[in-house]
């Protein structure tokens, strides 16, 4: 009888794929489980993993191409969501703390390696300052640590990534220049050749990758070929980087950037890359970087571990003293200092590139025909070592400081006025506005909140037709399915009421509703105009519609009309045009406090068209700082609006802030504006906002 396992392989290692895929996805499984009750970072758990079932451990699985192909695709996706998650306004403000940062934490490490290789190592003056560059090099793998603690566009980690992009570029350059010069291949057209590559590089990845997402995301809506052609865009960066003489991981993290403004944070593209990227690619790379872990190398020889004990205390000690300065420097608290010092400290994938270069290069042979090369096996076996060392140092360093500053976020929070949670209501009817309708109400709430979104489709009461509540349930589904995708919960609300405005003013009062999101009804040629309605401003004429002019007279919540002529993530500036004495209306702090949300959660810029008076309200009190995405206009011209079409740029969404009549703020240009829409500014994406009015209900949604 033929054994139950014999057609199965289970020699070691393991050659079965199915196997080799199920041990690698179990320990990714069981890491976190295990180790946070044992209060030990999971992304170290991961290396020892890799270290233990690895070529120079138990010998289950080989690092062969499948593991080194996940690998790198890991390490550049940790680049790629380093530039994907920056708060990139505050980046172009204070990239100047970055630079400095990078020459702090490049300088340092080199001069201590340079010293301790030539005067205590004895290496020749090449080979010192190559070793000075592994010092200066550093990994990003500490990075889903400060991700996941919610904490990526924190100061100390904007200033930590930018500055390990210049200090790797440095390092790789050295790395360049030294291999040339050791080898005789250094002419005058090399700094030529190498100047112009990573000019035309940083051109190609900076300027041209977002003209080219931008014309693919306006042109595709399907989500999984937008997933894959971000994917694309990452490999295609590194690509271009490594053509031009520079490590991947430089234009990984280059074409992260370069998307920031197109992907959202409170996206469903967003939310999409950063699960497969936490759950597949990054795991993969760490236990990749456990399988260069060799044990051995701490019995192999005295010099190996001399050489590495020297590399470690040194890196430390540079490392930290780089951090030091920039806390210093920057006046930042000891938990910045301490994650700038675990972000910076990892070595691994540009020292590994470099240390490998240096082994490989050959100057000569000794009497006994044993090559010379450029770094000695000591100092590749000491690399390994000083591999796992800085890990451990880095994970346990960033766990402390990120979880501090978390901390005191959450204390701080805690500590301000308390704010009534947003309750968003959305009135779905049509299947190609949905997915815009609920993408804007995400990025008007508060990233934190995954809660709070409601969607309506009401039908009449008297409908006999049973298509129609059918209908209406996949148009909830599609907007339960989009707000998903980006981790929210949407609740679907379907209602049978005596007509849809009635539906949406009980729902408002039922969910203790602040916010209204809605679709611009789409009038067909020949549809009757709705007379003046006492109150309400654009409504008679081309209006915004009865039923939405019914819910703007029974309601008092903030309002927004929506009308998308391009996705929302493709607009490039929101041009809010805000009336005179806007100020004095009770619900200017409530649409105020969306905008600067929809700043923050899309990238894009705002810029408020508004009166010197009310410019003087919108911009940030003293001791605030205004974020760079953010521009104000001084503006008076609401008797000459279609002035406002000379403004106006390709990829614009224009937003009216409306009032009521007899109200402080109100101006008769209010009734014209949406004719004016459709007359001057037909194929922009535009918002019409109405404000929270003063009466008996509008202290609940301040």
């Amino acid at each position: 009888m033929i054994p139950l396992l014999a057609h199965i392989d289970l020699t070691l290692p393991l050659e079965d794929p199915i196997l080799k895929f199920l041990l690698i996805l179990v320990i990714i499984l069981a890491a976190p489980l295990i180790l946070n009750k044992l209060k030990i970072p999971y992304l170290l758990g991961l290396i020892i993993a890799g270290a233990v079932i690895g070529p120079h451990g138990l010998n289950l699985v080989l690092r062969d191409s499948s593991i080194i192909l996940s690998g790198t695709a890991g390490l550049l996706y940790i680049m790629f969501l380093s530039g994907l998650d920056m708060d990139m306004s505050d980046f172009r403000r204070n990239s100047w703390r970055s630079l400095v940062f990078g020459l702090y934490t490049f300088c340092v490490p080199l001069g201590l390696g340079i010293l301790a290789g030539y005067y205590v190592m004895g290496f020749p003056l090449y080979s010192s300052i190559l070793l000075a560059g592994l010092f200066a090099s550093q990994t990003l793998v500490a990075y889903p640590i400060v991700s996941k603690l919610g904490i990526a566009r924190d100061k100390a980690v904007t200033i930590a990534v930018g500055g390990t992009v210049i200090t790797d570029t440095l390092a790789l350059l050295l790395l360049t220049v030294i291999v040339g010069m050791a080898t005789g291949n250094v002419d005058d057209m090399f700094w030529w050749r190498l100047g112009a590559s990573v000019l035309l590089c940083i051109v190609i990845i900076v300027f041209l990758f977002p003209l080219l997402a931008h014309w693919f995301f306006k042109q595709v809506s399907d989500s999984v070929s937008q997933y894959i052609f971000v994917l694309a865009m990452v490999f295609l960066g590194a690509f271009f980087a490594q053509l031009a003489g520079l490590e991947p991981i430089i234009g990984a993290f280059l074409s992260g950037m370069a998307l920031n403004r197109l992907i959202p944070r409170t996206s469903p593209l967003m939310n999409r890359v950063e699960f497969v990227g936490n759950a597949i690619f990054i795991p993969f790379f760490l236990i990749g970087v456990g399988m260069l872990i060799d044990y051995r190398a701490f019995f192999r020889d005295w010099e190996s571990i001399e050489v590495a004990a020297i590399m470690i205390a040194l890196i430390t000690a540079a490392k930290f003293i780089a951090a030091w300065l920039t806390q210093k420097s920057f006046r930042l608290s000891k938990d910045q200092r301490t994650v700038i010092f675990g972000l910076s400290s990892a070595h691994v994938a540009a020292t590994l590139a470099a240390v490998m270069v240096g082994y490989n290069v050959i100057l000569g042979h000794t009497p006994d025909g044993e090559p010379i090369r450029l770094l000695s096996e000591s100092v590749l076996n000491g690399t390994i070592l000083m591999i796992l060392a800085t890990c451990i140092v880095s994970t346990f360093a960033t766990q402390r400081g990120a979880h501090n500053i978390a901390m005191n976020h959450a204390q701080d929070d805690a500590e301000k006025a308390p704010r009534r949670e947003d309750h968003i209501l959305i009135p779905v009817a049509n299947e190609r506005s949905v997915d815009e309708l609920v993408g804007l109400s995400a990025m008007l709430k508060r990233p934190k909140e995954p809660n709070g979104l409601y969607a309506l489709h009401a039908i009449d009461n008297k409908a006999e037709d049973p298509n129609i509540e059918k209908q209406a349930r996949k148009v909830l589904d599609i907007a339960a399915t989009t707000a998903a995708a980006g981790d929210l919960y949407l609740q679907q609300l379907l209602r049978y009421d005596v007509n849809i405005s009635n539906a949406i003013v009980s729902v408002v009062r039922e969910r203790n509703i602040t916010d209204i999101v809605l679709g611009m009804h789409q009038r067909t040629p020949g549809m009757p105009t709705i007379p003046a309605i006492p109150g309400i401003p654009g409504a008679s004429g081309p209006g915004i519609g009865r039923m939405v002019t019914d819910v703007l007279m029974q309601s008092n919540v903030t309002t927004f009309i929506y009308s998308p002529a391009q996705p929302l993530a493709t607009v490039k500036r929101h041009l809010i045009v805000v009336p005179e004495k806007a100020e004095k209306e009770a619900g200017f702090q409530a649409w105020v406090h969306r905008i600067r949300q929809l700043a923050e959660n899309s990238g894009a810029k705002i810029v408020f068209f508004a009166s010197e008076g009310t410019l003087e309200h919108l911009r940030p009190r003293r001791g605030r700082k205004l974020p760079a995405n953010i521009g104000f206009v001084a503006f008076d011209r609401w008797d000459d609006l279609p002035s406002l079409e000379h403004d106006l740029r390709n990829d614009d969404c224009l937003w009216f802030v409306m009032s009521r009549r007899e109200r402080v703020s109100y101006h008769p240009a209010m009734n014209r504006i949406p004719g004016y829409l459709e007359q001057y500014f037909a194929g922009y994406s535009y918002v019409l906002l109405y404000p929270v009015q003063a009466g008996a209900t509008e202290s609940r949604y301040l």
